[in-house]
């Protein structure tokens, strides 16, 4: 493809011509990315095949047209041109036009989300229009691509491989090369690299002979993707380097910030932290500036995945929840991707994240280290007990890996004091959890995690702190965290004193209960062991349990 620049604009030939001829001069343009150009020779062509009454030029050139107009923004008009272009075809018996505008028509209702209706469009196509090659090939890119966008890799695959078929049959070599394309897309994601690598490099093959410089740098950016997931970094650089340049001459900025991407985490990975800080903020600001909510969501991830390797764990974590808050904003109205894959992996990376965090602040106390750990994993069986669901148990273990952030800003020789804290040294353990809560003020967590930093201390009876919250005043989520910190307290081995028995550690509790509701101590005795038959009254919690659950 040649590039913007080397184009001619439209001459005065051009008013001379055929609206046919216009129509094949608008879709040159239209490839090399010079879309007025295109637009305008569109549009004389449909005014010249209505003057001649050519209704299969002019239902050609409205498709056409209808696509430019779309991808600017423009989608009522869009669909307005193409329901035209299906009208004229239908009103002339032309099926193959007829087919071709309903498919048109489900390409815009898949980038709007709507893929029931935009499969139900295709299938159309197919009946009215199928028995032609590369229509029916492209029917089948598209059911493929619906299949991707859903998670259903191996049929969009499958989908894909039946598109290359028809391409070949059709001997559609531009076809060929986007089918190669989307089957080294899948085979990335399906971490079959050997076949990615094969594919690119034969779309690319394809994009370079017939001049189509879009899909060369996707194919390079593609292909970048597939390297740096193999570790292979410097061939990832070289390609995304040059997509970047493809992306920069076509004035692609949501390309141009997926580009930025690979680098940063090439960057990153090859331990190289200041490039890649540097280009990861690239991507964010290129992709917001083109209003990419994908790729700006996919470069804070990576940002996060940087600064979590860097030991600035706040940092990370904000960008992470930004990053959850535009994945969850993001359909495939905006882009098509399957949503549900980015935001598990997105969910897995915050979970290490916490985790990383939580096991930093014990590592300066060689007895509490994996505290956390133990914590959040008994806290999601009591959660289970209780029969919370999935994502309530997902907040509990979140929240009870940063149940104890706040201990940063304990003196350290208070934490480990071999002996009984005095009065003054509790009430600075006691403020810890307001502390945590400071130091993650300015962080918007994707789940209601706050209660349980600030309030995992406090008792049903109202004898905890920060705040001497009682009974139900205590969030759910909080009371879980609480009763299995304090058991988690009371089994582990302490500068202060030996660890106690399972069945100790139990009776202890079991003698406190009013520290607990009924319904979350039962929980508790179901998820780690029943309680004692015996039991005694409550009481008030004695300054050894005290210091142990602080």
């Amino acid at each position: 493809m040649a590039s913007a620049a080397a184009v001619p604009g439209p001459s005065r030939r051009d008013t001379e011509r055929s609206a046919a001829d216009l129509v094949l001069a608008a879709r040159e343009r239209e490839r090399a990315g010079c879309m007025p150009e295109a637009i305008e020779q569109y549009e004389e062509a449909i005014l010249r095949a209505e003057a001649d009454g050519n209704g299969t030029v002019m239902a050609e050139a409205l498709r056409r047209l209808s696509a430019v107009r779309y991808r600017s923004g423009e989608r009522d008009t869009a669909r307005e041109l193409c329901s035209r272009s299906f009208e004229i075809a239908r009103n002339i018996a032309n099926d193959l036009l007829a087919g071709e505008a309903l498919n048109a028509l489900g390409v815009m209702f898949v980038h709007d989300g709507a893929l029931s209706e935009a499969q139900e469009h295709f299938l159309r196509a197919i009946e009215i229009g199928g028995t032609n090659r590369e229509l029916l090939a492209r029917i089948q890119q598209n059911l493929g691509t619906i299949a991707s966008i859903r998670g259903k890799l191996d049929v969009a695959r499958a989908r894909y491989a039946l598109s290359l078929d028809g391409y070949q049959s059709a001997n559609d070599e531009h076809g060929c090369a986007l089918a190669y394309h989307n089957l080294g897309i899948v085979s990335r994601h399906q971490e079959r690299f050997d076949d990615g690598d094969s594919y690119f490099t034969k779309a690319l093959e394809i994009a370079e002979r017939t001049g189509d410089l879009h899909l060369q740098a996707l194919c390079k950016l593609n292909h970048a993707d597939l390297h740096s997931a193999r570790q292979r970094f410097e061939e990832a650089r070289k390609n995304a380097e040059e997509a970047l340049a493809m992306f920069d001459q076509l004035g692609a900025r949501a390309s141009k910030a997926a580009a930025y991407r690979v680098i940063g985490v090439v960057y990153r990975e090859t331990g190289r932290s200041a490039l890649a800080e540097s280009r990861l903020r690239s991507a964010i600001e290129l992709a917001r500036a083109a209003g990419s909510v994908l790729n700006e969501a996919d470069a804070k991830r990576e940002i996060a995945v940087l600064y979590q390797g860097m030991g600035r764990n706040q940092e990370a974590l904000t960008f992470l929840n930004a990053a959850h808050s535009l994945y969850t904003r993001l359909d495939a109205r905006i882009e098509l991707v399957n949503v549900g894959s980015k935001v598990a992996a997105l969910e897995q990376t915050y979970l290490e994240v916490v985790r990383d965090w939580g096991q930093s602040i014990e590592s300066s106390d060689s007895y509490t280290f994996g505290h956390c750990g133990r914590v959040a994993d008994n806290a999601v069986s009591v959660a289970k007990a209780l029969g919370l669901t999935e994502s309530e148990q997902k907040t509990i273990r979140l929240g009870a890996y940063l149940h104890d952030v706040g201990k940063v800003n304990v003196p350290h020789e208070i934490l480990n004091k071999p002996g009984p804290l005095t009065h003054d040294e509790f009430e600075v353990i006691q403020m810890h959890p307001v502390w945590g809560m400071e130091l993650l003020a300015d962080v918007e967590f994707p789940w209601d995690i706050k209660p349980i930093i600030r309030w995992h201390h406090e008792k049903y009876d109202g004898t905890g702190y920060p705040d001497r919250l009682r009974g139900n005043e205590i969030p759910l989520s909080a009371q879980i965290v609480g009763i299995v910190d304090v058991y988690d307290a009371l089994t582990t081995t302490r500068s202060y004193r030996s660890a106690m028995s399972h069945e100790a550690a139990v009776a202890e509790m079991t003698r406190t209960r009013g520290s607990w509701s009924n319904e979350v101590f039962e929980a508790f005795t179901r998820a780690l062991g029943s309680a004692p038959e015996s039991e005694t009254a409550p009481s008030e919690t004695p300054a050894s349990a005290q210091r142990a659950v602080a």
